[in-house]
């Protein structure tokens, strides 16, 4: 049954048994996780507050720094943020889409806390927030206690202030296997000045002191040589300098996971994203995540071949110089056939091309780029639509196709990848094989859209020894194929 922990009131919790230390220590120790939320946090501003202990996490601890979904998907704001966070699968599962709520499937993908519970019914679950719908909408029946405050009727600034000296309290003395706390003030200073406010710093430091208490706690623990711990610092959306938040800016869009704890070295991924801390916390507690969950370990080692390209900034697109997010070059062993491209058209653009998340959403925000949230770090691009910006390309059709390396083929070979596909028109997104460098075969045409992972088998004829799989465009003027983590097996 589910229990209140109401202020004033010690929650009943008994610490876990201490196990002896050995060389294996991940394996050997009792694993707990604590997440930190603050609400609306530009990780660019710690530099210039008095934030030390912030800081020298950016230096020491795993830094890794992704960008949300917009609209269709979902607006950069709180109540989708933290269903992100908490439930670890994106807005097109969990259907927050705005504070109210309406309309969601959080019976569906349980908070991180309750799934834990629910496959280690021994470990103790806590939560604290004081954005009252954090508490009435996220906080499932497996958290074994929580603190569910109401900043915005009673104000962010005491409600945060108490729910820093509960946490302490409670990473001190209780058992402590899952914790959860959201921090709020910093999103209303960020509303009412701006994340370029000296006020926004102000309160960064503040969180600052929050965290280093936090941190403190869990290393005086009695049993901490007993313990192996994972310890994420987390935000919901980002803030304009002007204030506010909910658009596609890229600030606004920001977010972050800053990892630390046992085994934990200094790192900036650039393949991590939001619904990870779930998904990380659930597997550093020896509970798998579901097959239906987005993320995975913010220590995952990502091999997908499109990572080892370094990318440039923007050759003849008007994007900030400082992103470095495109390349024509490819992974050894891939290639682009252009054979059939006009000259003409942009030169980011001029077929296939690899691009990060902020280079190819800023060419032009507000077309349902900023969707393919499930795509990491670098992933491969057609663009129909951009590459059709000039005078010399217009009218003309957009005709590439990118190609994976040989692969030896098995009786049945399953082409695995994650891509973001918009229909227009006469466009065509086609699936290609091609055994034994022969001619190529049409094994699946795209006509409608498509925004997540995908599996195509392929019958192998009986003679051939090799295959290799292309990925091909086609439209004059129209939209674009993104393709990420393709593997053919």
């Amino acid at each position: 049954m589910r229990r209140r922990h109401l202020l004033g009131m010690a929650a009943a919790a008994t610490a876990a048994a201490a196990l002896p230390l050995s060389p294996a220590r991940a394996a050997e120790t009792s694993p707990k996780v604590l997440v930190i939320g603050v609400d609306g946090f530009v990780a660019d501003r710690v530099r210039d507050a008095n934030a030390p202990t912030l800081a020298k996490l950016q230096d020491t601890a795993l830094d890794a720094r992704s960008l949300l979904y917009t609209q269709p998907m979902a607006p950069t704001s709180s109540g989708p943020g933290w269903s992100t966070i908490l439930t670890g699968v994106w807005p097109d599962k969990h259907k927050v889409v705005d504070n109210s709520f309406g309309g969601n499937d959080l019976k569906s993908y349980p908070d991180w806390l309750s799934t834990a519970k629910a496959a280690r019914p021994e470990i103790q679950t806590w939560a604290a927030a004081d954005w009252k719908p954090i508490g009435d909408h996220l906080f499932g029946d497996g958290i074994d206690a929580t603190i569910v405050l109401d900043g915005d009727k009673d104000g962010y600034v005491e409600h945060d202030a108490t729910i820093a000296d509960e946490t302490e309290a409670h990473l001190a003395k209780d058992a402590a296997d899952a914790t959860f706390v959201y921090f709020g003030q910093l999103d209303i200073v960020g509303h009412a000045d701006g994340s370029g406010s000296q006020n926004y710093l102000d309160e960064i430091a503040v969180v600052d002191g929050f965290v280093s208490r936090l941190l403190a706690a869990v290393e005086s623990r009695p049993t901490r040589a007993e313990e192996n711990w994972l310890i994420m610092l987390t935000t919901d959306h980002g803030h304009l300098d002007s204030g506010g938040h909910g658009g596609d800016s890229l600030i606004e869009r920001g977010t972050f996971i800053l990892a630390t704890g046992d085994g934990i070295s200094a790192a900036k991924p650039v393949t991590t994203r939001l619904v990870d801390v779930a998904a990380s916390a659930l597997i550093h507690l020896g509970a798998t995540p579901s097959d239906t969950m987005d993320g995975r370990a913010v220590t995952h080692e990502d091999s997908d071949p499109f990572q080892t390209v370094k990318l440039q900034p923007a050759v003849t697109e008007d994007i900030d110089a400082e992103i470095l997010g495109w390349s024509p070059e490819l992974p050894q062993g891939w290639s682009r056939d252009n054979a059939k491209l006009p000259e003409g058209g942009v030169t980011e653009w001029a077929g296939w091309s690899l691009v990060s998340d902020a280079f190819w959403s800023s060419a032009q925000r507000g077309q349902n780029r900023e969707t393919f949230v499930r795509g990491r770090g670098t992933f491969a691009v057609a663009d129909s639509d951009e590459w059709a910006d000039t005078d010399a390309a217009s009218g003309k059709t957009f005709d590439s196709t990118l190609w994976t390396p040989p692969v030896a083929a098995n009786a049945k070979v399953t082409v695995r990848l994650t891509h973001l596909y918009r229909q227009e028109g006469e466009q065509r997104g086609e699936i290609l094989a091609s055994w034994d460098d022969g001619e190529p075969q049409v094994v699946r045409t795209l006509s409608t859209d498509v925004n997540g992972p995908d599996a195509i088998d392929v019958d192998r004829p009986s003679d051939a020894r090799e295959v290799r799989i292309g990925f091909r465009l086609t439209g004059v003027n129209n939209w674009y194929w993104a393709v990420d983590d393709v593997r053919v097996a």
